[in-house]
């Protein structure tokens, strides 16, 4: 089953994709509603065409924790970033993840404004499991962590990030599917699905997903240990490899090649059984200029502490 949050005639609604008609769901229930209680809990009432109306991002998400379950991504992107060989040893300890910002969460078809003064503009290729209730997975969607890698490069020099390379946008779409639907996809615990990328209509990159290191459920239970997972809540898988991003790219040929994303560029991400998310990058407004940093003086510290 494919779950859906849409505008028409001016509303946001969410409900059911079935064939080219959309059902929405009784009582006006949001897709957070629902996976709290259970698709056997509710209804839907009579469909209008999917072609009548506007998709967005399926769900808004209380929080998004993005893993990065690809070695092959974490040795190419890591020479991108900061020019280090290899995978950390500590990534094979546990499935790391990171934050980023679901306020600024973008769905199908919108555009992409990316911090303007970033030159090094990126996609990655992702697939999102979304927590239901009692630690199971109600389903998946397709997941874009878009990237600026220079801001991110800077940040993560002080050991802490990345934060304004990434906390400016994450695409979701173009629908939820349930757990259920992928099960014949199903591998070693795996889902087989392939993944692609494209941009402006030419392919860069693709894997299958089932080449994570860790299930999702695996990373669902690491995220609920010492913590608190509630029903809704996203986790990326993180990058595919073989080209999931420009980034993984950049750091094997050891040049920009294919060259960053710019104004107008279209993205589309695929996934077996799930579908497409297309998004067009633009350059967002720019901020007003920070402050300057006030330097401590060490030795005038010390000597008003005396």
């Amino acid at each position: 089953m494919r779950i859906v949050s849409y505008r028409h005639d001016g509303r946001e609604k969410s409900g059911i994709l079935a064939g080219d008609e959309v059902r929405p769901f009784v009582d006006d229930l949001s897709t957070l509603q629902v996976i709290e209680r259970g698709l056997d809990n509710v209804g839907t009432k009579p469909g209008v065409p999917l072609a009548a109306v506007r998709l967005l991002a399926p769900l808004r998400p209380a929080s998004v924790r993005d893993f990065v379950a690809f070695e092959e991504h974490v040795e190419g992107v890591r020479r991108s970033v900061d020019g280090s060989a290899g995978v950390p040893e500590a990534w094979y300890d546990a499935p790391t993840f990171y934050f980023t910002n679901p306020h600024a969460i973008y769905g199908p078809g919108d555009d992409i404004p990316f911090p303007p003064a970033s030159v090094a503009r990126d996609f990655e290729l992702e697939v999102a499991a979304v927590a239901g209730p009692g630690g199971t997975i109600f389903g998946y969607t397709i997941f874009n962590d878009w990237s600026a890698r220079d801001l991110q490069s800077r940040e993560m020099r002080v050991s802490l990030g990345p934060a304004k390379g990434k906390d400016f946008a994450s695409s979701l779409g173009p629908w939820i599917v349930t757990a259920d639907e992928l099960e014949p996809y199903r591998k070693d615990g795996f889902l087989d699905l392939w993944c692609s990328a494209s941009v402006n209509g030419v392919e860069v990159g693709r894997d299958l997903l089932s080449n994570m290191g860790w299930t999702f459920e695996t990373m669902l239970a690491y995220a609920a240990r010492d913590s608190v997972v509630k029903p809704g809540d996203v986790l990326g898988s993180g990058t595919v490899g073989n080209g999931g991003c420009l980034a993984e790219l950049w750091g094997r040929r050891g040049a920009q090649d294919p060259p960053p994303l710019k104004d107008g560029d279209e993205v589309t991400l695929t996934v077996e059984g799930i579908g497409n998310l297309v998004n067009r990058v633009i350059s967002g407004q720019a901020g007003r200029p920070l402050a300057a940093v006030r330097r401590r003086d060490a030795a005038k510290a010390r000597a008003e502490r005396q």
